[in-house]
């Protein structure tokens, strides 16, 4: 059992990191902020959680599992409401050059 739940664990943490990587290049390669913005919230949080789905079996307790969890809800709340406000400030100003 213990080398399944390892196996999972390395699986979903490569994925997790494969999407954040996806994140970071759409970061930097798409023209405008808020495709830059969608493609960055986008896959940091598919990747935070497929870190956290594979770092679930790995928690030594309840009580762990559950911090796992709130900080990936934590993180999800936070880039929605961040990107939001930045959404609203680009749209206020306007197309820029």
């Amino acid at each position: 059992m213990s080398l399944l739940a390892n196996a999972f664990t390395l699986l979903c943490v490569a994925l997790g990191a494969v999407f954040f990587l996806a994140g970071t290049l759409g970061l930097l390669r798409f023209p405008d902020a808020l495709s830059r913005l969608h493609a960055l919230s986008k896959a940091d949080n598919l990747g935070l959680g497929l870190i956290v789905l594979g770092l679930l079996p790995q928690a030594s307790s309840l009580a762990g599992a559950l911090k796992l969890l709130c900080v990936w809800l934590l993180a999800q709340l936070s880039a929605a409401a961040v990107s939001q406000l930045i959404a609203g400030v680009i749209h206020r100003r306007g197309p820029g050059p």
